[in-house]
């Protein structure tokens, strides 16, 4: 038995061996990424079904708390191992300008280490007092609100990237289908915007801050159009449009996280409970969006370049190849090839990303307002709509700034 159990083993560190290995081989990033993944798979099972274990470790209950709080206590423990994980990365990584830094090689491999330093910071994180969570938990929503600030940097970067490459083809069929694109996006917005006026809206009941809302966002489209159009700016259609779209979705997303008693949400008047199946899509829309940002940050070469990397408006592409990445290109020996991104800012993306997890599987509440459902209250509502209007003032202050600083570049 002593004899199978070690064989056993055996497999099974030759397996990790080999399973870090090819990570290290293939994309360092999409790796990172699946680590964040399981954090936050992690995060929402254990507040699903954590709370009782929870509740009788001493140190954390010293008092009668409702379970909600306990889901909160797991949430946070293992948002705070897994910032702690990704800042320490970015702390390391700071500097890091070619491959022949060993930091670089610290960067891509060592996964097996990595793995068992990641799960240590987590079960760590479950032997600390509760102040700590306390003092982190408010920490967290100015790091989710600085990442959402991130996603629309990177969304405004990828528009703009999006509407230069159709039209530096200089063909009558790509000024088309930009065309195309544009109509139908804002089709799209208005349109979807129409729709949230029925579900958030309801007949018989006075919603104005809903309506408030609606109205803001259609505004915000038209005049993104207006002042995209306007020869003295140097736009163009297509980023408005989608712009226009995004932000309709985000004033989508802030209005279904009215509280579910609340009559103007009239998506969840009826009811007061999340779905399994609305869970599970909410964790995996939030996956694919952290991690899209994640890849994004790390691709692009407008503002998060290293200084020894060339800028977005040079030869280098946006996003970079995969040789570029692992650090497996070709090169004479002693010659230290450039980083194809920064390290760093890599790292922490992924740190902010953990305080965003966090607050939206607790509602962007705190410690003593926590809610049983998933990114559900007021608080959640305005700091998405808060994020629309960021995004708007964003996309307009990118327009209008070449104009009022002309030496100075933007996207």
């Amino acid at each position: 038995m002593s004899c199978l159990f070690s064989c056993c083993a055996s497999l099974t560190c030759g397996l990790c061996s080999s399973v870090a290995a090819s990570i290290s081989r293939s994309s360092a990033r999409l790796a990172y990424c699946g680590l964040f993944g399981v954090s936050l798979v992690v995060s929402w099972i254990l507040r699903e079904f954590g709370a009782p274990l929870m509740e009788k470790i001493p140190w954390i209950k010293t008092e009668a708390q409702p379970e909600e709080w306990f889901q909160m206590q797991a949430v946070l423990r293992v948002s705070l191992g897994n910032f702690l994980f990704f800042a320490i990365f970015a702390l390391i990584m700071i500097g890091v300008k070619d491959q022949n830094d060993r930091r670089d090689a610290w960067h891509h491999g060592g996964w097996m280490a990595k793995m068992v330093i990641w799960i240590l910071l987590v079960v760590l994180m479950f032997f600390l007092p509760n102040v700590i969570f306390s003092i982190y938990g408010v920490l967290s929503i100015f790091g989710a609100g600085l990442f959402l600030l991130v996603q629309v940097v990177l969304l405004l970067d990828f528009t703009h990237s999006w509407n230069d490459s159709w039209v530096e083809k200089d063909e009558q069929k790509w000024y088309i289908a930009l065309l195309v694109v544009s109509i139908g996006c804002y089709l799209a917005a208005f349109t979807f915007s129409g729709l949230l006026f029925i579900w958030f809206n309801p007949s018989g009941h006075d919603c104005g801050l809903n309506v408030f809302f609606l109205v803001m966002t259609m505004i915000l489209a038209f005049v993104f159009a207006v002042i995209a159009l306007h020869p003295a700016v140097n736009g163009s259609l297509l980023p408005a449009s989608v712009i226009s779209v995004y932000c309709a979705y985000v004033c989508y997303t802030g209005l279904s996280s009215e509280p579910r008693d609340y009559v103007c949400n009239g998506l969840h008047t009826k009811s007061k409970a999340v779905s399994a199946g609305t869970l599970v899509l909410g964790m995996l829309t939030t996956i694919v969006s952290v991690i899209y940002s994640a890849l994004r940050a790390g691709s692009s070469t407008t503002f998060l370049s290293p200084p020894s990397s060339p800028r977005a408006g040079g030869s280098k592409p946006l996003l970079e190849s995969e040789d570029l990445e692992d650090g497996k290109n070709k090169k004479t020996e002693g010659e230290g090839q450039p980083v194809s991104y920064s390290y760093t800012f890599f790292h922490l993306i992924f740190a902010l990303a953990s305080m965003y997890s966090a607050m939206l599987l607790s509602g962007w509440t705190s410690l003593n307002e926590s809610s049983d459902l998933i990114d559900v209250g007021w608080t959640s509502v305005w700091v998405r709509i808060c994020t629309e209007w960021v995004t708007a003032a964003l996309y307009i202050w990118s327009l209008v700034a070449p104009i009022l600083f002309p030496d100075r570049e933007f996207f």
